[in-house]
């Protein structure tokens, strides 16, 4: 047992690229895929995601020195350090109760995909630490495993519930199908998002409003092309942080770059996983009568969409000024800004790439991490000190782990008078579990 263990410490650390190849390898043998087309098909999803990480990082050496200095240049004095969602993930895995929480998550997929309350088979299993670090933070506080392991598997409920939910926004805006994204840091923003999305349709005048990349791409010509918009909005935040000219262009072309790499690199999430989606639909047809699963896969893939890109390149420096101006607020965005992409790619989907509301959402949803950074950041530097990270005398954060509302709602409800708070979260989740299921029966009847 021992040497499992190890063997899978070691799958662990190696990280998501390396993970991610052998557990879709193994999910297409279970599918009845042949091992060398398998083993093909987990590679070139490896592939894809170890390109959008190069892209993404190549984003955040870029964006997040700019943020750092247009902060200075404003003069914003904030004293809790966004230190980055890799982090908080150290943090996660470094836990004692790690092995338990994510056999826990594994078996509330295996057992609602039985009872047939899901469609999503998780196999990002690297982001378990998403909801694991509920669990993690609830055992920390109370000092009882059982309420830690309730917390994760109500995350893991809700997790697999959203990305159900979402996945036709996955298919039909960004044209991927059979796929859901079952990762917190992107489904967290969908309940900021679907009511007040629901609310601006409802505004005179803003529910007219409907300007997208394609709009600019038709009024502005080659200004309106993914890859001049990532040069412009680039080259101003240079600007606003006060860089030489040469810098400015440096950041203008690189995030020009970003604009056009990711989504070629998101083309291969799309070539590795169709021998796997056709397999799946044919093992469902044979053992499920039909049943479609969804493979549930990291967020990574969708945030190469042009509106997502040029959503985050607006909200990054508006996220940066509101974190100075908005009241009870004391984060420094930072390490995180780059991530924003994934907290705003499914509100720009649910959006239809309208760019007014995605900013609009957007500042909400950043605007609502901020918060719940500010919040539990006491907590989390604790629990980051009691696994043996070193931060000085710094108060830490970042743009995911309790800062993602959904993640900080269940962790107050398992830390605060649960005679009150569970039944409330019992009943809020039932009822919005009963109301879209009432919703998705009728949109399948018209």
């Amino acid at each position: 047992m021992q040497i499992f263990y190890s063997i899978f410490n070691v799958i662990l650390d190696a990280g998501a690229t390396v993970m991610l190849p052998i557990i879709i390898t193994i999910v297409g043998l279970i599918f009845g895929v042949k091992l060398g087309k398998a083993f093909r098909s987990g590679l070139m999803l490896g592939i894809g995601f170890a390109g959008i990480n190069l892209v993404i990082n190549m984003m955040k050496s870029g964006i997040g020195p700019a943020a750092q200095a247009m902060v200075e240049n404003f003069g914003i004095h904030l004293d809790i350090l966004d230190v980055g969602w890799g982090s908080i993930a150290a943090v996660t895995w470094a836990s004692p109760i790690i092995a338990l929480l994510i056999f826990a998550i594994l078996a509330t997929n295996i057992i609602m995909l039985v009872l047939k309350a899901t469609d999503t088979l998780d196999v990002d299993i690297w982001n378990y630490h998403h909801m694991a670090i509920v669990g993690i933070l609830v055992y920390f506080v109370t000092k009882n495993v059982f309420l830690g392991v309730a917390a994760s598997v109500v995350m893991a409920v809700i997790s697999f519930k959203l990305s159900d939910w979402t996945a036709p926004l996955v298919e039909d805006f960004f044209g991927i199908p059979g796929v859901s994204l079952p990762t917190m840091s992107a489904l967290s923003s969908v309940i900021i998002a679907a009511p007040l999305n629901w609310l601006l349709d409802r505004i005179p005048g803003i529910d007219k409003l409907d300007f997208n990349v394609k709009d600019a791409k038709k009024y502005l010509g080659i200004f309106g092309e993914p890859m001049m918009l990532g040069l412009i909005l680039g080259c101003v935040i240079g600007a606003l942080a006060r860089y030489s000219v040469s810098d400015i262009l440096e950041l203008g072309v690189s995030m020009a770059a970003v604009m056009v790499l990711i989504p070629k690199m998101t083309s291969l999430f799309m070539e590795g996983l169709m021998p796997i989606s056709e397999a799946a639909k044919k093992f469902c047809q044979e053992k499920f009568k039909g049943r479609n699963l969804l493979i549930g896969l990291d967020a990574a893939i969708v945030v190469g969409n042009p509106d997502v890109i040029t959503t985050s390149l607006i909200v990054i420096p508006l996220t940066i000024l509101m974190a100075a101006v908005l009241p009870g607020n004391r984060v420094l965005p930072f390490a995180d800004l780059a991530v924003v992409t994934f907290r705003v790619a499914l509100p720009v989907a649910m959006t239809r790439g309208n760019l007014f509301k995605n900013i609009i959402i957007g500042l909400f949803c950043t605007g609502a991490i901020l918060l719940a950074g500010t919040a539990t950041s006491p907590i989390l530097t604790a629990l980051a000190a009691d696994v043996g990270l070193d931060l000085g005398s710094n108060l830490i954060t970042s743009f995911a782990g309790p800062s993602l509302t959904v993640s900080f709602l269940i962790f107050k409800a398992f830390t605060s008078n649960l005679v009150i708070t569970i039944p409330v979260m019992i009943a809020v989740i039932a009822a919005v579990w009963v109301f879209m299921a009432r919703r998705n029966r009728r949109a399948a009847e018209a």
